[in-house]
């Protein structure tokens, strides 16, 4: 009977490996509830799109790798480009063209696209889940036509980062347990060493949530789980700080 009882219960939430691109289809419903899952992805977003100046030419390309469901597109609007997102994840490409990006399923190592097509190639929160974050960045400059801007952003190969990534933040009830592997995080110094290598001068900055901001957005959430409703208010500002040790930002222009 035990047998047969065991059969009949439901199954739970599925266990993945650490930083299993599964993961994002099981939290597809999260990417625009602006108090869900990849909350945090949107802030960032912003603050990546900041980096990225108007369209100097007709028909500018800023091509968005690992670009998940578009979350980068609201920010461009107005800037003059043709916004082309390539991510692994279909259910994740489904959004992001709903959203007004033309979308490529493929991998951020073997991109479809030729040489040299891109004004601007955006990586942002994606060097972290790649097994060879190297190929992506060769694949990322392969793209940029010269003078072309490479922005990104990642978390860097630290202790603190993964004391702050992984153990803290994932204690957290908006951040996604198992989302990364902290065996992947990219350190600074290499980053910038590779990009070198490939014609990009990348410089460097060390970003955080602000911290005003950040509590206030989560005593809001916490309120309004309570409650049932949604949150509103104004969300967390990603601003610069000295440390590059846990979340930074890259930007840099091909050469010539």
């Amino acid at each position: 009977m035990r047998d047969v009882a065991a059969a009949a219960a439901p199954a739970g939430p599925r266990v993945l490996p650490r930083n299993d691109p599964r993961q994002y289809d099981d939290l597809a419903g999260e990417w625009w509830r602006p108090d869900g899952a990849f909350a945090m992805l949107h802030w960032l977003a912003e603050a990546r799109a900041a980096l990225v100046p108007p369209a100097t030419r007709p028909d500018a390309l800023l091509v968005d790798l690992g670009c998940g469901a578009g979350l980068l597109a609201p920010h461009l609007t107005g800037k003059g480009y043709r916004h082309v997102g390539v991510d692994l994840t279909h259910s994740a490409l489904v959004q992001a063209a709903e959203h007004g990006v033309r979308v490529v399923q493929g991998d951020a190592t073997a991109v479809p696209l030729p040489a040299g097509c891109a004004d601007v190639v955006s990586a942002g929160e994606l060097l972290e889940h790649v097994p060879a974050w190297p190929r992506v960045v060769a694949e990322a400059c392969r793209l940029l036509r010269p003078g072309g801007l490479l922005v990104l952003d990642t978390l860097n190969d630290t202790a603190l980062a993964r004391l702050v990534a992984v153990r803290i933040a994932e204690r957290m009830p908006t951040v996604p347990r198992g989302i990364h592997d902290p065996r992947l995080f990219v350190d600074a110094g290499a980053l910038v060493a590779e990009c070198a290598r490939h014609g990009v001068d990348l410089r460097v900055r060390g970003v955080r949530p602000q911290a005003g901001g950040l509590v206030a957005w989560l005593l809001r959430r916490a309120r309004a789980s309570r409650s049932g409703a949604t949150p509103t208010g104004p969300v967390p500002r990603i601003v610069p700080t000295r440390s590059t040790a846990v979340l930074y930002q890259g930007w840099g222009v091909r050469n010539g």
